[in-house]
């Protein structure tokens, strides 16, 4: 199971994003996971009234979760997804992963945003970053070194802004805190480069309960950093667990909500018990969720 999803933020067109996602990537497929109560929810507009709220959308293998909510967050370039067009995962065709590379290239950018070309560059014959029409941000490599494979998609963190130069630090926190953790590969600035001194982390990639995440600082000045726009919901079995990592993420008291949380990098999460659908379906527990800071599983 994919104990950590993550959630993006969507201004009332959740849904025909699915459609746009489902439509870019080949083999994709999407789900309506929750809708909000017919009668609605305090403090959203009346035309949520039974609308979708969650819808899941499975990219080879790999579940994002897309909210359908209002104009209060977007997603921005601190969060990006990393799509690893590695020839090992095409059957050793280089030729092949780089023809799906830039078919997927020319579907993302309809409507969007190139924040990096799609050209050569010294750590890929193939990379380019685009922000599309959503404001998601994707980071698409064609990688031929045939060295240890790394999944199709990896959820890529960049530390700017007021979070500068703190990837190291977060790496470490995150891959103390998860089961099934590890670091990958780093590689490190070698000359300062923009805010990002000798020795700050150019690249590296990390596990988390077994899950490949990336990271980097910022090679560029940037104003932004993290918001709710990307946040990483956890699923836990029970509220021990909850509370363990409650307790140990959440820095920003008045970010707590409904199981969000900021923790010292900015970064949002969302720590949920496993089975938060089937409590979601009991009457009352919407409302009772928003009186929530920490969710608390017999409250629901």
């Amino acid at each position: 199971m994919q104990r950590i999803v993550p959630h993006l933020w969507f201004d009332h067109n959740a849904a025909e994003a699915a459609e746009f996602y489902t439509a870019a990537f080949p083999g994709s497929t999407s789900t309506v996971t929750a809708r909000y109560p017919d009668e609605g929810l305090p403090g959203f507009q009346s035309d949520f009234a039974g609308a979708e709220l969650t819808i899941d959308v499975e990219i080879d293998g790999y579940r994002l979760t897309l909210i359908n909510a209002g104009p209060q967050f977007r997603p921005n370039p601190s969060v990006s997804f990393m799509l690893n067009f590695d020839r090992l995962l095409f059957g050793g065709d280089a030729g092949a992963a780089r023809e799906r590379l830039d078919a997927l290239w020319e579907r993302l950018v309809d409507g969007g945003e190139v924040l990096m070309e799609l050209a050569a560059y010294p750590y890929s014959p193939r990379y380019g970053w685009v922000q599309d029409r959503y404001g998601v941000n994707w980071q698409l490599i064609l990688d031929e070194a045939g060295d240890e494979p790394r999944p199709f998609l990896m959820p890529s963190l960049m530390f700017g802004g007021d979070a500068q130069n703190r990837a190291r630090e977060a790496v470490d926190f995150y891959t103390s805190l998860f089961e099934g953790s590890r670091i990958g590969m780093i590689a490190e600035y070698p000359e300062q480069t923009g805010p990002a001194p000798a020795g700050a982390i150019m690249f590296c990639d990390f596990q988390l309960e077994g899950q490949w995440f990336t990271a980097m600082d910022s090679a560029v000045p940037q104003d932004f950093s993290f918001t709710c726009g990307v946040s990483l919901e956890v699923s836990c079995p029970d509220q021990a667990e909850i509370d363990r990592l409650w307790s140990a993420l959440s820095a920003v008291p008045e970010a707590e909500q409904c199981g969000w949380l900021a923790d010292r990098f900015g970064l949002s999460w969302q720590i949920v018990p496993e089975n938060m659908g089937e409590l979601m379906r009991r009457p009352g527990a919407y409302a009772r969720m928003l009186d929530m800071h920490k969710l608390v599983i017999a409250g629901l």
